[in-house]
């Protein structure tokens, strides 16, 4: 494969397993498009013009030669200058490494991953909240995250890359839509009654039987194992954490457990105020999943996969 073959592989997974509808993928694409009709020729070589057929502001090829020959990829969660010299020197001790792949993103996919947190508004729609007020509830926290981003030194890694000559992408969003995709289908195939039964359903996938061995596995933080669970929704993509403000309106809408990644103490507080159960399934475990799909994939197209840094590596 390709380096590009790689990256458009990715795109092509998240789309298809993507929890909104086509139609709204269509519409962030002719928006984009639109932006950059309306923009002057000098401003036009500042567009990312990726995203005139990537949904996925935080998915992006961010250091090599995109008809690069690849056959083997070190493949980790979180990938840092550390993770670049690991990968050269594998190749100086005769493993060849030709790229590393990303699960968080770095660089200029870091720098914009506020931009993929409006497909929430979607998602959230499509539980039951008006649009409208979706929007509303979001955007502070889009905001919020957008200022966080801003002081961080986006390019390390990247530059390590470059410094090295190792090609270097990042694929979230399309690892996220696959890891809700999956465990989303588990639940609403079982049979659940209490929360106990959603830690019982994730504990029959190796990522998380692996994470529990070291401490990080699944766990209930609002509500407790006796609970009834109610409409059980995985939320785990759109860039990172929403608005602490959404679980009043999930609750209204009919939810009555999330199964996230992780989730902050703000939001904790906000979704026991709201009687949601919320079950922690873990962060590197969920990532994990999603990485492992995806990966799965790319051995299919012949691709050796190199595991490092949190991705717990599981053939399906």
């Amino acid at each position: 494969m390709k380096l590009k073959d790689i990256y458009q592989l990715a795109i092509e997974a998240g789309m298809e397993v993507d929890p909104r509808s086509q139609d709204d993928i269509e519409r962030v694409l002719e928006e984009n498009k639109s932006k950059f009709e309306d923009l002057t020729e000098e401003k036009e070589e500042y567009f990312d013009k990726a995203s005139l057929e990537n949904p996925y502001s935080d998915t992006r090829i961010l250091y090599g030669a995109e008809d690069k020959d690849i056959t083997r990829v070190l493949m980790g969660i979180d990938i840092d200058s550390s993770e670049v010299l690991i990968a050269d020197r594998l190749t100086e001790k005769g493993q060849e490494i030709d790229a590393i792949v990303s699960h968080h993103p770095e660089g200029k996919a870091l720098a914009a991953l506020n931009e993929v947190m409006h497909m929430q508004e979607d998602i959230l729609h499509d539980l039951g909240i008006p649009v409208n007020v979706a929007e509303g509830i979001l955007a502070e926290r889009i905001s919020k995250v957008e200022r966080g981003i801003m002081p961080i030194n986006h390019n390390k890694a990247r530059d390590a890359a470059k410094l090295f000559d190792i090609p270097l992408l990042s694929v979230h969003t399309p690892a996220d839509n696959l890891v809700v995709n999956f465990l989303q289908e588990k639940v609403d195939q079982a049979d659940i009654n209490k929360v106990e039964d959603v830690i019982e359903l994730l504990m029959e996938i190796p990522e998380y039987q692996e994470a529990t061995k070291t401490k990080a596995g699944p766990k209930v933080v609002a509500g407790s194992e006796n609970n009834r669970a109610g409409k059980v929704v995985v939320e785990m993509t759109g860039g990172t954490g929403g608005s602490k403000d959404e679980y009043e309106k999930l609750a209204q809408a009919g939810v009555g457990t999330l199964v996230c990644m992780h989730i902050g103490e703000e939001h904790l507080k906000k979704a026991k105020e709201h009687h949601i159960n919320v079950v922690i399934a873990g962060h590197m475990a969920s990532d994990s999943i999603g990485m492992n799909l995806f990966a799965d994939k790319l051995v299919e197209q012949g691709i050796e996969i190199i595991p490092c840094s949190g991705l717990i590596r599981v053939n399906r």
